[in-house]
């Protein structure tokens, strides 16, 4: 690879071929802080897209590569490969929805976290309610917005959170930031439910089949029965129907569904 540098009239010669992968990223580095012009500009912002949906991953990518800041360096069509692609390319931001097929956003976004730190998670989800959020913000999530949101919301929150802040919607910006650091915020009547009780009442509610849940959670047929009885006694319902109301009621679906 031959890098020239006009300001200076300096010829780099970089055999990348034969770099260790250390030194090949850093040559790449140097490219994207020095512009053909000469001289350093703003760094781009790395960003990798995770959502089941071809579609809005196509579009995704089509709106961020209108900006110049910001470079797409992959796409994941579900939560194991949304860590494993996190793995590989190390980005600064992973725009991520919440219900993926495959291992849930809840799951991905503690592995991810956890295993990589320097890269923040963006939740884009059409589950935009205080209860999901609260649970984004405590699996590690920096930052959570509806997909009903506009496209200068969405370039607002990647380039917050690639700053090392948090972004949420403006309706909960500002009384629910105060609620969590005070330790008192309350998710009523879906308080008592664990993380993994809500995906599997989220998944019920969607009209999946027990068999269908235990796939996607990698977990027994029985082990989802049993949340399926656990949901029903905790929440006072009977029915799958009534679970069906009940997710409408409180947003764990949204109204569209």
């Amino acid at each position: 690879m031959v890098v020239v540098c006009p300001s200076s009239r300096l010829v780099i010669f970089i055999r990348v071929s034969v770099l260790p992968a250390v030194e090949t990223a850093d040559a790449i580095l140097w490219l994207r802080l020095f512009g053909r012009k000469g001289g350093r500009k703003q760094a781009v912002i790395t960003v990798l897209l995770a959502d089941d949906h071809a579609l809005v991953r196509e579009g995704l990518h089509r709106l961020l590569d209108d900006h110049a800041d910001i470079q797409v360096v992959g796409e994941a069509h579900d939560g194991h490969a949304a860590i494993r692609m996190a793995q590989q390319h190390r980005p600064d931001v992973l725009v991520m929805d919440l219900s993926m097929t495959g291992l849930d956003g809840l799951d991905a976004i503690k592995r991810i976290v956890s295993e990589q730190p320097a890269t923040k998670v963006l939740v884009l989800t059409m589950y935009a309610t205080e209860d999901y959020a609260v649970r984004v913000l405590n699996a590690g999530a920096r930052g959570f917005l509806g997909k009903g949101a506009h496209s200068q919301d969405l370039m607002g929150a990647i380039r917050k959170v690639a700053a090392g802040g948090c972004y949420l919607p403006p309706a909960l910006q500002d009384e629910l930031p105060r609620r969590y650091i005070r330790g008192n915020v309350s998710l009523a009547p879906l308080a008592g439910l664990s993380d993994r009780g809500l995906q599997v009442l989220r998944r019920l509610a969607e009209g999946r089949t027990n068999a269908e849940i235990a796939k996607d959670l990698h977990l027994s047929v029985k082990t989802i029965e049993a949340y399926r009885a656990q949901l029903l006694r905790k929440l006072g319902l009977k029915t799958n129907a009534d679970l069906i109301r009940f997710a409408l009621r409180h947003g764990v679906i949204p109204d569209a569904w």
